[in-house]
């Protein structure tokens, strides 16, 4: 029998039906699967430590150098079992103050040794995510669009959330943690200069939107400096030399995570103002191109900077806080505790032992390792709050 004329064929509707199931996979499931995949940790909470770990850690101020939640599109208000870090499992885990770093371009067949800088994941990652298309093309416009959507959190936290600009914020903000310890803090941080998409102008534009700490380099050369994974591992140019200088006059820290060690020499002869290192493992526990030598940890001792010990395998070649403090134990022992900070790393595409509300079992092996409870009030955060109450504008 004929299909009369005003009766709709079902397979009419199959092109389009199939087509929004794609577009609806691309912008609201794969991000998460990514995240999912690349943002693992080895156990979930609950986390166990010792009474007196745990008592210790309540009374902690902790600070943490390094993470890269703002690239996965969460909104990090909202508790969530994806990833490392959220504004609930900051509170959770006692953290008054995370530094949110942005990487704004990563290569294909991401690598410690050697990467190319003529691919870029993020592009599809701003693309899957929706990102604004003036983030597409340009590195500066996604740091400017992550700052933006970080400052719309803490406007929409009713004050439990914030971002630190300057000094005289940190301190209004550490005085009113006092009274609420259920508060927590943010500070943006650039990963790699190439963000500035070649012009030195944009430091001040970056500046304006709240970027207080910014890298020469990540995975690749760029025209400011030469990476550890890098083709050439060159030095620090002409004008990253500049970027240096135009950083310290608005006291912006520079980092040097990810440097080439010619980069990292060449910073630390112009710097006038303590870096940090703000991710990192140390070659002594863990010897690979990432991490640092006892020279290099040597000239942060003398510069007045702080190492922040990294969490995930290529940091410390381990899977546990005990390799995590092994790091710690040796920077200490070289140049003093009172330059030893947290690096997590947490969200950067690595597989972390735990996530943020973990910090506990830190608190317990250092115990375990000898530490006093001053000397780990130091490295949990003190020392992150006091370079950044002379460093901050």
């Amino acid at each position: 029998m004929a299909t009369p004329a005003h009766r709709a064929n079902p397979r009419r509707f199959l092109l389009p039906i199939f087509i929004l199931l794609v577009f609806g996979l691309v912008f609201f499931a794969l991000p998460s699967l990514v995240e999912s995949h690349f943002n693992k940790v080895l156990a979930f909470p609950p986390y166990n430590a010792s009474s007196q770990a745990q008592a210790l850690h309540r009374s902690l101020l902790i600070a943490d150098l390094h993470a890269d939640s703002l690239l996965w599109g969460r909104n990090l208000l909202k508790g969530s079992r994806r990833g490392h870090v959220d504004v609930p499992r900051l509170v959770e885990g006692n953290v008054a103050l995370q530094v949110f770093s942005l990487p704004t371009k990563t290569p294909w067949g991401l690598n410690i040794e050697r990467n190319r800088a003529n691919s870029d994941q993020i592009t599809w990652l701003a693309i899957a995510e929706g990102w604004p298309i003036s983030t597409w093309g340009s590195r500066t416009e996604r740091a400017l669009y992550q700052a933006t959507r970080l400052q719309r959190m803490a406007d929409g936290s009713n004050g439990d959330f914030v971002v630190i600009r300057t000094a005289a914020d940190l301190d209004q903000y550490l005085q009113r943690r006092k009274a609420n310890p259920q508060t927590t803090a943010g500070l943006l941080s650039i990963e790699g200069a190439h963000a500035l998409d070649g012009n030195l102008a944009n430091i001040d534009v970056l500046y304006h939107a709240g970027y207080r700490m910014m890298s020469p380099s990540h995975f690749f050369d760029n025209d400011i400096g030469g990476s550890s994974a890098g083709m050439s591992k060159s030095g620090l140019t002409d004008k990253g030399g500049a970027m240096i200088r135009s950083m310290e006059e608005k006291h912006m820290i520079v980092d040097l995570a990810h440097a080439s060690s010619q980069t990292f020499d060449d910073a630390l002869s112009i710097a006038t103002r303590p870096v940090v290192v703000s991710h990192t493992g140390v070659k002594a526990t863990c010897n690979n191109n990432r991490n640092l030598s006892d020279s290099q940890i040597q000239r942060v001792g003398s510069n007045g900077g702080l190492i922040g010990i990294g969490y995930w395998d290529t940091a410390t070649c381990g899977n546990d806080p005990k390799a995590i403090v092994r790091a710690m134990r040796h920077v200490a022992d070289l140049i003093g505790v009172e330059h030893v900070a947290l690096g997590s790393d947490f969200d950067g595409a690595v597989v972390e032992p735990f996530d943020t509300t973990g910090l506990v079992t830190i608190t317990d092996e250092l115990l375990a390792e000898g530490f006093s409870e001053d000397q780990i009030r130091l490295i949990m955060g003190g020392n992150v709050v006091r370079l950044l109450r002379v460093n901050l504008p």
